[in-house]
C-alpha cells in the first residue's frame, strides 16, 4: 500500500481535563499517515485521484481548533474517523502530540497514536 505522510500540523486547541487548559489553550501537533493506492493518481496525474494533503491539513487543523475534548485519545480517534470518511484512503495512522501537557516533571513530549481502517 502506498502512503502519504503529513507531519507537524500545528495549531492552538483548548483540549484537556483542566479548566485552565480549556481557557488558555495550548499547541497541539498532529502527524498523519494516509494509506491508499496511487495507481489511479499516477496514471491520471490528477489531484482528484488521491488524498489532497492540503485539504487533509485543513481538516486536521479544524479538529485541533474545534470543540474541545478532554483527552487527546478522543481527538486522535475523531481525526482518524473523519479522514476515513472524507478521503479515498483505506487506512490512517494519526499521532496527536501535546508538547505543553501539564505534567509536573520535565518531559519532551506526550503523544498518542491510533490506526483506523475502513471496514
Amino acid at each position: 500500500m502506498d502512503r502519504i505522510a503529513l507531519s507537524g500540523v500545528t495549531a492552538v486547541g483548548h483540549h484537556g481535563v483542566f479548566d485552565f487548559e480549556r481557557r488558555e489553550g495550548q499547541p497541539f501537533v498532529v502527524d498523519a499517515v494516509l494509506h491508499l493506492d496511487f495507481t489511479a493518481a499516477a496514471a491520471s496525474d490528477d489531484v482528484l485521484d488521491t488524498a489532497h494533503y492540503g485539504e487533509v491539513a485543513e481538516c486536521i487543523r479544524g479538529w485541533i481548533t474545534g470543540a474541545p475534548v478532554n483527552l487527546i485519545e478522543a481527538l486522535a480517534v475523531r481525526i482518524a474517523e473523519d479522514l476515513l470518511e472524507r478521503f479515498p484512503v483505506t487506512a490512517v495512522d494519526i499521532t496527536v502530540h501535546k508538547p505543553k501537557a501539564p505534567i509536573q516533571v520535565q518531559f519532551g513530549d506526550v503523544a498518542v497514536s491510533v490506526h483506523r481502517e475502513r471496514p
